[in-house]
């Protein structure tokens, strides 16, 4: 396996980078939690139904399969410092793209400029996490990865709040003047001129998201490299059956997190939700992921194992499917942002138990996890598909009670594992 290189990092630096990059990590999620209310916006501004605006996601986490062997390569090249760097540039450059193209209203450039934000997205995913872990002693990574969690998780919850207030605080008047609108020239400048109210926010982001890097650039923070000891390539090799698994299981959860956390707005507008309140849902369900994060650092492994935590996590996810199922209109939303509970524990549980069980390919692993994101491409295009022929509230639950089924099965099969070979992990 690799090895890394951790030279000149010791206790009396540890803070400083540690606080840099939990502002980072705040940064960045201002950018990469606003696909639920996009997928609101873009329905309005280019007149979309649910598979066009679906393609905000898809675009988005597409990349994630595309990018993540390049991602790898790159990181291993650069070294993970200045492939941060270069994964915010290349983040600046995806969002003044796609500001600029909502700004004209071209569809197609806006996609584009989302693909290139995810490009960047996925080379910091397999840069930052590895650098956060190995900023300190190894006993105290998962802490520290639960702090950069939480920072972007409380970013998640105020970016959709202050994106809805700054470009739709007034959409139900723009639906009110498109009603009213006299032939098509007056309902255009309607559309172009909500449309335009992106434009200046996205500018923004792209310069801070720019400013990021360049101060990442100089702020001395310590060159963590992979380097390889000899070891067969991450390519090579095999994994167990049950790395393979975990990685569809992950490719799985990530089209729940997703369905929860954006797909809530068309969910919310079709269980008779207004369009005023239905922007705000996606803070909700995230609301919800940030007291599970902070209940389930908590509970796991003092009170809970792992593996355990995670089964019971998908247990709640279903209950709340059949809550939702059951429950009508408002309710029926509530039950859909209560699953941020559920999902909450499941990536950081998941992600290291699929490492572990990979064992000597954990290089291939993690680049496959980060593939396996491009879930949240594909589930939420399911749901768009089957909502004409199946209706809203059937095909929501009907592919969110099937996941979460999969996900537990895969965490009892772990459970079992860990019970039949003690020696192996102590994810139980």
């Amino acid at each position: 396996m690799a090895q890394h290189c951790m030279a000149g990092i010791d206790s009396t630096h540890g803070m400083r980078p540690l606080a840099i990059m939990a502002g980072l990590f705040f940064i960045i999620g201002f950018v990469t939690w606003l696909n639920g209310p996009l997928i609101t916006f873009v329905q309005v501004a280019f007149g979309l139904g649910p598979v066009g605006a679906f393609l905000v996601p898809m675009c988005f986490y597409l990349s994630y399969l595309a990018c993540a062997f390049p991602a790898m390569g790159l990181a291993r090249r650069m070294g993970l410092r200045d492939g941060i760097v270069l994964a915010l540039a290349i983040m600046a450059a995806g969002t003044a793209v796609f500001g600029e193209c909502v700004g004209q209203r071209w569809y197609p450039g806006a996609l584009a400029g989302l693909s290139t934000l995810g490009a960047g997205l996925t080379l910091l995913q397999v840069t930052v996490n590895p650098y956060v872990t190995m900023l300190g002693p190894p006993q105290g990574a998962a802490r520290r990865i639960a702090a950069m969690g939480i920072a972007n998780k409380v970013s998640g919850i105020i970016a959709p709040i202050i994106f809805s207030i700054l470009v739709m605080h007034d959409i139900g008047g723009v639906m009110a003047h498109l009603t009213n609108a006299e032939g098509g020239v007056q309902r255009e400048a309607v559309l172009a001129a909500f449309a335009h109210a992106v434009v200046a926010p996205y500018r923004g982001m792209a310069g801070i998201l720019l400013l990021a890097a360049l101060g990442l650039r100089h702020a001395g923070l310590p060159d963590i490299r992979l380097v390889d000891t000899g070891s067969p390539a991450p390519h090579s090799g095999r994994m167990p059956a049950r790395a393979w698994v975990g990685i569809v299981v992950v490719f799985i959860y990530v089209g729940v997190e997703v369905m929860a956390g954006d797909a809530i707005g068309v969910y919310g507008r079709g269980m008779g939700i207004l369009l005023e309140q239905a922007r705000f849902l996606t803070s909700l369900t995230l609301g919800a992921m940030l007291a599970g994060y902070a209940a389930g650092t908590v509970m796991v492994p003092v009170l809970c194992g792992a593996v355990r935590y995670l089964l019971l996590s998908a247990i709640l996810g279903m209950a709340l499917c059949l809550a939702a199922a059951m429950a009508p209109g408002a309710g029926s939303v509530l039950c859909v942002a209560l699953l941020g509970l559920a999902n909450a524990m499941m990536m950081p549980i998941l992600f290291p138990l699929v490492l572990q069980a990979a064992g000597n390919g954990q290089h291939r692993a993690t680049a496959l996890l980060v593939m396996a994101f491009s879930g949240g491409a594909f589930m939420p295009q399911m749901f768009a598909g089957l909502i004409p022929v199946i209706g809203m509230k059937p095909a929501f639950v009907g592919i969110m009670l099937s996941a979460y089924g999969l996900i537990g099965a895969y965490a009892l099969w772990m459970d079992r594992a860990g019970r039949s070979d003690p020696g192996w992990g102590d994810g139980r």
